[in-house]
């Protein structure tokens, strides 16, 4: 166990997967400079209950326990003066406890879960490959710059996941769920009541 900072969002990241992120209040800048002065990440968590940031500066959210421990890779100043980073997720972590710091950032006291082997994709979900190919060429980067894993079952559930116009309380179930390929078949039943399919 160890403590994280954490970044409520109304966004769901997986590891294997690239969030950008427009940053301008101040808790947020300074967690990104601890980030990078000490090379550690910091957690992403989908938002239960109150808001992201920039809609009520100053109050932290509270967030589902499972999340993902990400690192920062990439980061500019923006035209509009924001700073502007890239999120890499690299595992999946259960948040056991949180506190509020002064300058109110979240910090949680987090375990990293062991995560499945990934398996080939079954035939069977072909579509969903060839839908993902599709959805990352339309997007563009970050996405095309990651390291393509469209052959295995927990990638492009992940990426969907990400990527699809899915309910954020879908997304997190997914995230969630640690078989990929049962992760594919509730991502599959989504999908299609969603018409993605």
């Amino acid at each position: 166990m160890h403590e994280l900072p954490l970044f409520p969002l109304n966004s769901v990241i997986f590891p294997g997967g690239a969030l950008p992120l427009r940053l301008f209040e101040p808790r947020y800048l300074d967690m990104v400079k601890d980030c990078m002065r000490n090379e550690h990440g910091f957690g992403i968590a989908l938002i239960k209950d109150g808001k992201e940031m920039g809609q009520e500066v100053g109050l932290a959210a509270e967030v589902y326990k499972t999340g993902t421990e990400c690192r920062i890779a990439d980061w500019e100043m923006l035209p509009d003066g924001l700073l502007g980073i890239t999120a890499y997720g690299e595992k999946k972590i259960h948040i056991e406890d949180t506190h509020i710091r002064s300058n109110q950032l979240l910090v949680g006291q987090v375990q990293c879960l062991v995560a499945d082997p990934d398996v080939e994709l079954p035939e069977e979900f072909e579509s969903m490959r060839s839908l993902l190919q599709k959805v990352i060429t339309q997007v563009g980067k970050p996405y095309t710059t990651l390291p393509a894993g469209y052959d295995y079952a927990g990638w492009v559930g992940a990426r969907l996941t990400e990527l699809l116009p899915l309910q954020l309380a879908t997304k997190q179930r997914l995230l969630e769920i640690d078989d990929h390929i049962v992760r594919l078949y509730h991502l599959k039943e989504a999908m299609q009541d969603s018409k993605f399919l």
